[in-house]
């Protein structure tokens, strides 16, 4: 008795043979006395006699099959080519005569031809089975794999350790019906169980060990239709007959079988989409038949899992109690669904037609007609949801818990069967720009970046009003509306923008924080800037009114349990967005402002959101780096997505802000964060272009007055005129000590406190406001082009020398081969009115010692014996200028020294004519240093400027960073030198104005008209071997070396490189560095260094320099060769009556021009902004000038 009770228990699961046999035999072995006793069985229908499961297999152990027999016998049941195996799925019936098992299990009966009845035993009936129970066990272990546990036919519907799936409720989708040859009174017995995890049958043979992870193997996503919930009948086809040899199991035939449609999802049932089709249509009623399919309510369980799936991770219909798991969800048979299914009028929205030509982007051309396509074309390839029926059947459902509106089936993290079915017919006009692979403007170079040279640094404040707002509390988030600003965090606090005093201060509850914050539409428009509304971290908006500093509304749930991470404000309308990518439209009420009743929409957006902004009537919405256009509406009458794919270059970093300019109403711009704007048109959403403007990343992007800001991480804000190409450079000021987070520019300032005003949030908890019509710098830029109408100007010829002198002093030179060389230079300089000679290493620099001891040796200990040494080489050497003026020159032109600076081998020494000297004034010098990280002067620079007559001049005397792979480390030498506020500052402010440029007071080099800079630069060439480089100059193939030389790359690649704004003449001659000493070899010694021009001359002036010669001089008591260069300088002389009245006159045209950029920002405002027809908009405009 005891081995055939034991192999009973093949029969309580259906799975592989072989797993099935392993595990049984070792329970048998563990357990063999507890499956001897006699099992309960179901009671027996009408007085049927009930046969217990030992009882057949001991009646059977004498034809046993072998594995392989039994393996076919399984096979061909599930196949449906072998009837009797279903059997055992059903409870015994009258008049049956086959001899089958009343629990649940499977018989192990191989061959239908087995004929010979068995002995039974008959056992007392015990419960009745629940047919309306399934039992399927997936998260745990079943109960009918204990051997401790009686296997009955009722235990489905009553055993404690029944599971159902906890994702997978019944749904809508599978409404059962009662089988026609099923008695209601007798249900069949539910299917056998399966182990957790269990998610398919296997229909061929495995030979054992079973494999370890079932939930991996193939088909996973395709089990058998009647694994899916189901309240009554265990299977879906039609059963004429009660004998159950004619029937077949549903649980053995594959999804893939060719099956009768009879055997499928009866026709009432809702059909679910194609592997390869979008959602189905239920996401897409019309708003007059959302109440008929509302989905009833979802339990929070199933809220929170449904929260973490993505627009584009699903393309399955929406149905209330979905989750986004794959491993319940039921096969989609296609045969059936094309059968079953009514057939579908082309207008309505219950399917997604075919890509059809949807309406143009462009919204001036017709849309194409699609009727004349036939239907079965129209429902071949679903495209995208929103392209599937004409815009006004579009609108979606206001709902927040259904699955996204669209399918991005470009997506890396779309499942394979829904990625490309829009590869395939889409009936749309050809958009050649979606694909731009280009990098640059249309006109421009893709090196070129903006030009910097005549950028302003003064940062533009206000004259009255407040210049900075400290919020003093940690705060990420800001918007203005007029007089108010408003920052929010744990705390919102509101200012005034004209004191700069607190009007508001609400604090939030512990672990609530604000994260979006927009004023609010007001009916009045007199009243804007008076309510706020708040999104926070749990999903709740709230209304604040500022005057009286109260919460006038909240909803609680308006996005549950997410971020509200934007609030947007359109019109007269406001939406919000979530984390989870559901958007709300809160529409006007009767009042004419929206409310927190209930929104009018809901929409579905991806998720990842990383910047989105309104224009116009449409929401630009940034994941990385696509672009998508939306059209929320709150009836619906749009069409919501614009575009099949999403917009977006590639080889652009990921977006992190956008704006638009009013001046340029079709474009749109956006930043990335590798420092690029990309500029796409509004008309056909055409990309137009992107402009590299920085090497950093920018944070932020507004646009004001016709000018686009940007903001980035390193706390500077840059003003760019666009019109030009390339960009120009208009301001660029340090707004921020930390990155500039936010930009905004304030659309109602001209309306409510007439004038243009930007506000900035910096990472440093700072508010700063500036003036958007940069009035300072209009007037200005009207002074200097009008200068000829108040200025006298006079020509000035200049010589600049530099030279890297190697410690060699005047007395080498004399003992040399080049003791003529000041003479020769002097002789043919055709008498030069300035005359500026720079040195470099006038003391040696690579004597270790005695650089040392200049450094850390004490002036006390010692006042004479270094400093002393090093005076005395500059003495020489200015002596030695002086005299060979003298020898030299002609006897009735006479030169004065003008003034000298030294700073560790540096040595500048000018001279001027005579005639000059008195023409000069506020002569002063300064020293940067650069060596040892700042701390001292072996490297650095000496600079000196003076006034001539009213021009600034500035000469700058350099020795950057050595070594071949220094130029990061040169290129910030410059950059400190240049940036570095190291002059007396100007303190006369018509001075200011008109001797010094750039918003400038003197104190750096670049606030001066005339810059000059030369010096021992250091700039090697790239990416060539010393022999390349030296045979490259005797073959003279010098363009061959200046597409590497390092100081022009740097021009090239990096807008923010300093020497951009200065120029340079065409370099003609050989590199000046290295030679070994005395002789015209380049390096020969163990280094070897690689030839380069490290000696240059370079200048800055506007258009009021320009150089005449360039060019290299033998003399080879140096390893350098010393360079001159001589320019031609254009000076003014200021009439102060003739400037006063071109003042006054400037004053008055800015007037002019305030009141037309006021006219046309307040008609923007209110017609644009506020949704004011035109001529409501001018009426308005008339009214609030009559206080004025």
């Amino acid at each position: 008795m005891e081995e055939p009770v034991a192999e009973s228990l093949d029969g309580s699961s259906i799975k592989p043979v072989s797993s099935l046999r392993s595990h049984f035999e070792q329970m048998a072995n563990a357990k063999p006395t507890n499956n001897s006793a006699p099992r309960a069985v179901s009671p027996k229908p009408n007085g049927s006699l009930g046969v217990g499961t030992g009882e057949i297999v001991r009646n059977l152990t004498g034809r046993q099959e072998s594995t392989k027999t039994f393996v076919e016998a399984d096979f061909g049941a599930r196949g449906r080519e072998r009837e009797l195996a279903d059997a055992g799925l059903r409870p015994f019936r009258i008049g049956s005569s086959a001899n089958v098992s009343p629990s649940p299990t499977r018989s192990i009966r191989a061959k239908p031809t087995v004929t010979i009845p068995p002995a039974v035993t008959i056992q007392a009936p015990q419960s009745p089975p629940k047919g309306r129970s399934l039992n399927i066990s997936l998260p745990s272990a079943s109960s009918y794999l204990s051997t401790d546990v009686p296997l009955s036919a009722a235990s489905g519907g009553s055993s404690p350790r029944h599971f159902r799936i906890p994702s997978r409720p019944h749904t809508p989708l599978l409404e059962p019906r009662k089988s026609p040859s099923l008695p209601s009174s007798q249900p069949p017995s539910p299917p056998p169980p399966r182990r957790s995890g269990e998610l398919k049958r296997e229909s061929t043979f495995k030979p054992p060990p079973p494999p370890v992870n079932r939930a991996e193997k193939p088909k996973i996503g395709n089990k058998p239709i009647s694994l899916g919930f189901r309240t009554e009948a265990t299977t879906l086809a039609p059963m004429p007959t009660p004998n159950a040899t004619d029937r077949s199991s549903p649980f053995n035939t594959p999804p893939s079988s060719g099956s009768s449609p009879d055997h499928e999802i009866p026709a009432p049932l809702p059909q679910r989409p194609r592997p390869k089709n979008p959602p189905d249509s239920q996401t897409l009623i019309p708003a007059n038949q959302r109440v008929m399919f509302e989905p009833p309510p979802v339990h929070h369980s199933v809220v929170n899992r449904r929260k973490d799936q993505e627009m584009n991770s699903t393309g399955r219909t929406i149905s209330p109690q979905v989750t986004g798991e794959q491993r319940p969800a039921l096969p989609t048979r296609p045969q059936a669904s094309s059968e079953i299914a009514p057939p579908r009028n082309t207008s309505q929205v219950s399917l997604m037609p075919p890509p059809p030509p949807r309406p143009s982007v462009d919204r001036t051309r017709p849309v194409i007609n699609t009727s004349v396509a036939p239907p079965e074309t129209q429902f071949s390839t679903p495209p995208k949801r929103v392209f599937s029926t004409p815009t006004s059947q579009l609108q979606t459902p206001p709902r927040s818990h259904g699955r996204s509106m669209t399918v991005d089936r470009t997506s890396d993290r779309t499942p394979a069967e829904f990625r490309t079915p829009l590869q395939t017919p889409i009936a749309q006009e050809p958009r050649k720009s979606l694909d731009v692979a280009s990098s640059i403007l249309p006109g421009s170079n893709a090196a070129e970046y903006p030009d910097s040279s005549h950028s302003n640094r003064r940062p533009p404040y206000f004259k009255q009003g407040a210049h900075e707002i400290s919020t003093r509390y940690d705060t990420r988030i800001v918007d203005v509306c007029g007089e108010f600003v408003c920052t929010s965090g744990h705390l919102t606090r509101v200012w005034s923008l004209l004191d700069g005093e607190l009007v508001m201060s609400l604090a939030h509850t512990e672990g609530i924080k604000v994260v979006s914050v927009m004023f609010k539409p007001m009916a009045d428009v007199k009243d804007e800037g008076t309510r706020l509304w708040l999104g926070n971290n749990i999903g709740e908006l709230i209304e604040v009114d500022v005057p009286s500093q109260s919460v006038v509304s909240t909803k609680s749930n308006a996005h549950t349990r997410r971020e509200v991470i934007k609030l947007y404000r359109h019109v007269n309308e406001m939406w919000t967005l979530d984390d989870g990518g559901t958007l709300h439209v809160w529409g006007a009420d009767n009042t004419g402002a929206p409310n927190l009743s209930n929104p009018h929409a809901s929409f579905r957006v991806p998720k990842g959101h990383t910047f989105s902004m309104v224009v116009g009537d449409e929401l630009w919405h940034a994941v990385g780096k696509d672009i998508r256009v939306f059209v929320p509406t709150v009836n619906g009458s749009a069409q919501f997505q614009v575009h099949a794919r999403p917009l977006g270059q590639q080889n652009a970093g990921e977006i992190t802000s956008g704006t638009t300019l009013a001046s340029q109403p079709d474009k749109v711009y956006f930043g990335h964060t590798d420092g690029k704007v990309s500029i796409y048109s509004r008309s056909d959403y055409a990309c137009l272009g992107i402009v590299n403007i920085s090497v950093y990343k920018i944070t932020t992007l507004a646009g004001a007055g016709g000018k686009l800001w940007a903001g980035f991480s390193t706390g500077m804000i840059y003003i760019y005129d666009t019109t030009q190409t390339p960009w120009a450079v208009e301001k660029d000021f340090r707004a921020h000590q930390d990155p500039v987070i936010k930009l905004v520019s304030d659309r109602s300032s001209y309306w409510s406190l007439d004038r243009a005003q930007v506000i900035s949030l910096g990472q440093d908890n700072a508010v700063r406001i500036w003036d958007g019509s940069l009035q300072d710098d209009w007037i200005e830029t009207h002074m200097r082009s009008s200068e000829a109408e108040f200025c006298e100007f006079q020509s000035v010829k200049a010589l600049i020398m530099t030279w890297n002198a190697g410690a060699a002093t005047p007395s080498h030179l004399r003992h040399s081969g080049d003791a003529d060389f000041f003479r020769d230079l002097l002789q043919s300089s055709d008498l030069p009115d300035i005359m500026v000679f720079g040195f470099q290493e006038l003391v040696d620099l690579e004597d270790k010692t005695r650089t040392a001891k200049s450094f850390f040796k004490s002036k006390k200990k010692d006042p004479h014996s270094e400093q002393e040494h090093m005076s005395h080489q500059y003495r020489d050497w200015r002596d030695y200028l002086t005299r060979s003026l003298d020898e030299y020159m002609p006897r009735n032109e006479l030169y004065h020294l003008l003034h000298t600076s030294t700073l560790v081998g540096l040595f500048t020494c000018i001279f001027v004519r005579a005639p000059l000297r008195e023409r000069i004034r506020s002569v002063s010098a300064a020293e940067v240093k650069r060596g040892m990280g700042g701390l001292h002067g072996n490297k650095g620079a000496i600079v000196v400027r003076f006034a001539l007559d009213d021009s600034s001049l500035c000469f700058i005397n350099c020795h950057l960073a050595a070594g071949q792979s220094q130029t990061k480390d040169r290129n910030n030498d410059i950059t400190s030198i240049l940036e570095s506020s190291i002059l007396p500052a100007e303190r006369d402010h018509s001075v200011r104005q008109d001797s010094y440029i750039g918003g400038g007071d003197g104190t750096m080099i670049l606030d001066h008209e005339i810059c000059i800079l030369n010096g021992d630069l250091n700039y090697r060439i790239d990416t060539m071997g010393r022999d390349t480089v030296v045979n490259a100059v005797k073959a003279n193939n010098l363009t061959k070396l200046l597409e590497r030389d390092q100081l022009l790359a740097s021009k090239r690649k990096n807008p923010w490189f300093k020497l951009r704004a200065f120029q340079e003449m065409a370099i003609t001659f050989a590199p000046t560095y290295k030679y070994d000493v005395g002789t015209d070899n380049y390096d020969t010694s163990e280094k070897k260094r690689s030839p380069a021009w490290c000696d240059r001359i370079l200048s800055r002036g506007r258009g009021r320099i320009s150089q005449i010669d360039y060019k290299r001089h033998e003399v080879r008591v140096s390893d350098h060769r010393p360079v001159t260069a001589q320019f031609d300088i254009v000076t003014k002389s200021i009439s102060p009556k003739r400037r006063a009245m071109k003042w006054d006159d400037c004053q008055k045209q800015w007037l002019q021009t305030k009141e037309k950029q006021a006219y046309e920002a307040k008609l923007d405002y209110l017609s644009t902004y506020l949704g004011f027809d035109a001529a409501a908009s001018k009426k308005l405009i008339l009214q609030n000038q009559k206080p004025r």
